[in-house]
């Protein structure tokens, strides 16, 4: 079995603080993806520092293949020591899968991990032992497709305390029973972390009391997705990129008008244009039989893109979701990247529009390929694998 992670997290500051103080870090290996969520002392700039120190040190260290009680001996030892408590502090909690299925958790003193399997809650028999004095919980197990794990802060527990819940805030039990609920429909790690972040924003009547973040990963098979744009330089290629484009496996999208007329043409299929006239500032989509999708270029790529980069930034909550749901050729190409896709394979073809050959509008190459390049930096900052031929 070879299973891969789709990840995502949402924050919500402490009330009135500027800086979070809590921090993730998703690591792409060869080998596995690592979810690190890492939570300092306190609140604003110095637990700001503290997460991010923790977090970083604990990537940086697993990633060159360190034990866990060599990262957690160097954060003892690395950071600042509390004045009063006379500790260095901030608690974590990592997520390793690995492609071949396997997988390690490790906790401190973070809320249990909440894993979903098969529709239930899933209590994971942990070990306990003792490194410089800080207890951790292990786990190793083996992953199944559409299993659901949830990290998190302590301010996720605490949610509601002393407003609409009483004393003991939203419990881990009532969090994880919401969760569940969550995931009867199938979410993407992002959709499922925004949901569980707005329940507790809701719980903390939009003041959190506390840091509170939610990580989630959930693990899913490889989804390869396929983009053809822009005629190749040379004609006689036509067939060449066609076939290379066809015989790859995985979703297939075809962005561009001279692009679909030459798939089409290869393919011996028609072009039918779908008239939407609900959003005049996407160009229409049209159908070719055995492509998925099929969109104008430059102006829905560029409109794509801009979807893209709002969810990199970490700008995606529910309005952000109805408009990825949106029925255009933008909306659903960003969809199909974010949510379907695991390995990206672009097909570019690098000859000028002859439409804008003889214009002022002579952009048409350098503007594609610009917005490839943004594509490739931006899909690879979301942690997929990107490949690209020219032609």
């Amino acid at each position: 079995m070879s299973v891969s992670i789709d990840v995502a997290w949402k924050s919500l500051n402490k009330h009135r603080e500027e800086l979070c103080g809590d921090k993730v870090e998703i690591i792409k290996r060869e080998d596995s993806d690592i979810v690190i969520l890492a939570d300092g002392m306190g609140s604003g700039v110095k637990a700001n520092i503290l997460a991010t120190l923790t977090s970083k040190i604990l990537g940086t260290m697993l990633c060159e293949g360190a034990k866990i009680e060599s990262c957690v001996e160097t954060i003892a030892k690395t950071l600042p020591v509390c004045k009063v408590r006379k500790v260095a502090y901030a608690t974590f909690s990592i997520l390793q899968i690995f492609h071949n299925g396997s997988a390690y958790l490790a906790e401190f003193d973070n809320p249990s991990c909440v894993f979903i399997r098969d529709g239930k809650i899933v209590r994971y028999p942990w070990e306990m032992r003792e490194i410089e004095g800080k207890k951790i919980h292990e786990y190793r197990f083996t992953v199944k497709k559409n299993d659901c794990f949830v990290l998190m802060s302590d301010g996720v527990i605490y949610a509601g305390a002393g407003s609409i819940l009483d004393l003991q805030g939203w419990t881990w039990d009532a969090m994880a029973d919401y969760t569940l609920k969550c995931t009867k429909q199938t979410l993407s790690a992002s959709r499922l972390a925004v949901m569980l972040s707005q329940a507790c924003d809701e719980l903390y009547e939009e003041k959190p009391g506390d840091d509170t973040t939610v990580a989630v990963a959930r693990v899913i098979e490889r989804r390869v997705v396929n983009i053809f744009t822009g005629p190749p330089k040379s004609k006689e290629d036509d067939g060449i990129l066609m076939h290379d484009f066809m015989h790859t496996e995985g979703k297939k999208v075809v962005a561009g008008g001279t692009s679909a007329n030459i798939a089409a043409r290869i393919l011996g299929k028609e072009i039918v244009t779908k008239v939407d006239s609900r959003n005049p500032d996407v160009p229409p989509m049209a159908v070719i039989d055995g492509i998925d999708l099929v969109t104008e270029g430059v102006l829905t790529l560029g409109k794509s893109l801009k979807l893209l980069k709002k969810y990199v930034r970490d700008e995606f909550d529910a309005d952000f979701f109805d408009e990825l749901d949106a029925d255009n050729g933008a909306s659903r190409l960003a969809k199909l990247l974010i949510e379907e896709c695991t390995e990206l394979n672009l097909f570019v073809g690098t000859a000028v529009n002859d439409a804008h050959r003889e214009s002022e509008l002579n952009f048409d190459l350098s503007m594609r390929q610009n917005l490839v390049e943004q594509l490739i930096r931006t899909m690879e900052e979301m942690g997929k694998t990107v490949r690209v031929k020219y032609y």
